[in-house]
């Protein structure tokens, strides 16, 4: 598993306050019955800070996956 799919999954754990075990590398929204819209803006926090800046709306909307955050986090900078 990558460090990306690891932190990724870390990252929605915390967001939908839950053990990182819960979380597989398929988590997804509609797999996941508390990934609501309060734990979605949650991760999105979670995700900012991470990377240290802002995301664009289009990057917020574009997440329904674990493996999506994964792939935010592997471009960096660039995925604001």
């Amino acid at each position: 598993m990558s460090d990306n799919l690891v932190r990724a999954r870390e990252l929605l754990a915390q967001a939908l306050e839950t053990d990182v075990a819960a979380i597989g590398a398929d988590a997804a929204i509609g797999v996941v019955e508390t990934w609501d819209s309060l734990a979605h803006m949650r991760l999105v926090n979670a995700i900012e800070e991470n990377l240290g800046r802002e995301l664009s709306p289009d990057a917020i909307v574009s997440i329904a996956s674990v493996k999506d955050v994964a792939a935010i986090l592997e471009r960096g900078a660039d995925a604001a």
